[in-house]
């Protein structure tokens, strides 16, 4: 090996071109127009890149990811770090931990939050079978009738998971589809930009728009270091402990996948969509790891406290921010001309259904704050929390409204209820029709939970 070896740099050239891209996205943000576009910097970083690798490819006849700079590999890189980035960034969140207690009426408007992620996975897994099963029977042959089966992992999800179930689909026989997942997640962030900016308009001109100014008078100092944690620094730094804690769960979880996967050793569809929960087993080693942690505090054995929530926060978002600008990269545009039509339709009617059930739960079962309730919810099953977040600013900049807790605390609910459409997923392969039948019975299920306190509601004496 030689140090001038492209295999040597190959990597780190690529990091410098998504964080170059991300730079750049930053400084275009500046633009009244962009700022007041809602786009995420790290899909306008990513789009930055489809532009360059797009003219690259009218110049030169080739594609730029695979040039001997990067290892003649690019692609293949960039979908790799989309799928550790996704693990890694819930792994860091699954870290933090919290003291709050709460009431029974915040309990219930977590658990509706989860139930109703749960919902609108399931409408939008509906909608896209249904668009592409007469797709592929009647249009185009060679088509997977399980495609419109991505809907809800690249609206509702983002971008890691519809390149992973995208390339579980690739190797059922869907053409390009892990370039498929990643185009309808690029497309719901964008669905989810547009509709919000459109909703904060029509909010703005019946006088219903009012952001608070900031208020916020805590220590920055006293986030990153509070009292009993650890210091910020001594024989090894703080943000090293935190790193280190996130990268030691991710291979705890790699140890689990392997184990259950050394079961299935010639199922090679199994054992993918085992290494495709690699954010779910995640999330699941992060709690071993916080359990373990806790018992060594309480047996005095660590006597400070490890991890900080600041800190895995800022982890979190920067493998998010990984994630977004490198799935928007992988995607190969002229692999999709095709597929364009189907692209248009399922992006509409997943904009339409998601638009109008988060707007009808968000009214019927969170009037306090309702607006609040449904932008972040419209954001995060577009785009992400993140998304969520910039459209929730516009109108709750200090998060005064409970929203924003429960998009942090649905998680839970939304796992426990969402697991088995996870599995369905992967039926639809085989089963479209039968998977598309048990998601309308499934999401029914969802609605009779979800609206229980007005179906079951006890006449007054």
């Amino acid at each position: 090996m030689h140090f001038w070896d492209s295999n040597v740099w190959s990597w780190i050239l690529l990091f410098g071109v998504l964080f170059g891209s991300l730079l750049i996205g930053k400084l275009l943000k500046k633009i009244p127009f962009l700022q007041k576009s809602l786009i995420p910097t790290s899909v306008l970083g990513g789009a930055i890149i489809l532009i360059v690798t797009g003219i690259y490819k009218l110049i030169t006849k080739d594609s730029f990811f695979d040039a001997g700079v990067f290892n003649h590999k690019g692609y293949e890189t960039l979908e790799v770090i989309t799928y550790h980035a996704l693990a890694l960034g819930f792994i860091a969140s699954a870290l933090k931990t919290s003291d709050s207690k709460m009431s029974k009426k915040r309990s219930g408007e977590i658990f509706n939050t989860g139930i109703t992620t749960v919902a609108t996975y399931l409408i939008q897994g509906i909608v896209g079978l249904c668009v592409t099963l007469p797709v592929a029977a009647f249009f185009m042959k060679d088509f997977l009738p399980a495609g419109g089966a991505l809907l809800p992992f690249g609206f509702g999800q983002g971008t890691g998971q519809a390149m992973n179930y995208g390339s579980i689909y690739q190797e059922a026989g869907l053409k390009n589809g892990t370039t498929f997942g990643l185009a309808i997640a690029a497309i719901g962030f964008l669905s989810a930009a547009v509709g919000g900016v459109v909703h904060l308009q029509i909010m703005k001109k019946r006088g219903k728009l009012q952001r608070s100014t900031r208020t916020d008078g805590s220590s920055q100092d006293e986030a990153v270091s509070p009292e009993g944690e650890i210091p910020l620094q001594e024989s090894i730094d703080k943000f090293t402990v935190q790193v280190a804690l996130v990268v030691v769960t991710y291979v705890l979880a790699y140890g689990i996948m392997a184990l259950i996967g050394s079961f299935f050793k010639n199922n090679d569809g199994l054992k993918a969509v085992i290494y495709g929960f690699n954010f779910l087993l995640g999330v699941l080693a992060a709690v071993v790891v916080k359990g373990v942690l806790s018992f060594l505090n309480k047996k005095k054995l660590i006597r400070r406290k490890q991890t900080n929530n600041f800190m895995l926060t800022r982890i979190s978002n920067f493998f998010f921010d990984l994630m977004i600008v490198a799935g928007v990269a992988a995607i190969q545009l002229e692999m999709l001309a095709s597929y364009a039509g189907i692209l248009a339709i399922l992006s509409v009617l997943g904009i339409i259904v998601t638009y109008a059930y988060n707007r009808i739960v968000a009214k019927t079962l969170f009037k306090d704050y309702c607006e609040e309730q449904f932008l972040m919810m419209y954001g995060m099953l577009t785009g992400t929390a993140s998304t969520a977040t910039i459209l929730l600013r516009e109108i709750d900049e200090d998060f005064k409204t409970p929203a924003a807790d429960n998009m942090v605390y649905q998680n839970f609910p939304a796992i426990v209820f969402g697991l088995p459409m996870m599995f369905l997923a992967t039926l639809a392969i085989t089963q479209p029709v039968i998977t598309l039948i048990i998601f309308v019975l499934f999401f029914i299920a969802m609605n009779i939970i979800l609206f229980r306190s007005k179906i079951f509601k006890r006449r007054k004496k």
